[in-house]
């Protein structure tokens, strides 16, 4: 397999809206010896606090929030697409459930405990520095609330700082 090169993240090329919108991407966490992932199709890059970060969503009830809650740090992996039918099934079946890592076949790969994987071809290595759950009273557009969260399950929304870059060429 292929190996990864780090880079800065003013160096990478690739489209965000393209990368999370349509091709999806993992976030990954690891606690003790346990690695989750999850599929994400919403999310985003940028600078805050001068600081380049990547911006997560995640239910109150996946099972990666709580290894990302306990660890302080997670990963966003983008994919070829021939992996599109296993990041299907990391956003359709729960880690307390299943295994994931072993139910895709994707190798666990680690830089300072920070779980990606192999098979990836850009992994972004992130620490949270911000948490927030979302407020139905903040939203400015009520049927965006009304068409994503009838369940009330708000999204916790995860500032992360990008520590490295990493990409196969």
């Amino acid at each position: 397999m292929q190996a990864f090169r780090e880079i800065t993240p003013y160096e990478w090329r690739e489209n965000p809206f393209e990368q999370i919108g349509n091709q999806w991407m993992l976030i990954a966490a690891k606690r003790e010896d346990r690695v989750n992932m999850m599929t994400a199709s919403w999310g985003g890059c940028g600078i805050l606090w001068g600081r380049p970060v990547v911006y997560a969503f995640i239910r109150p009830q996946r099972y990666t929030k709580e290894l990302v809650d306990a660890s302080g740090s997670f990963s966003c992996t983008f994919f070829p697409a021939e992996y599109h039918e296993k990041l299907m099934l990391c956003g359709t079946k729960s880690g307390r459930e299943i295994d994931k890592v072993e139910q895709t076949g994707f190798q666990v790969l680690e830089d300072g405990g920070v779980p990606y994987f192999a098979q990836a071809n850009t992994a972004l290595l992130c620490k949270a520095l911000f948490r927030q759950r979302m407020d139905p009273a903040c939203f400015l557009a009520p049927e965006l609330d009304a068409a994503h969260y009838a369940a009330r399950d708000y999204h916790d929304i995860y500032v992360g700082e990008i520590k490295k870059v990493l990409i196969k060429e």
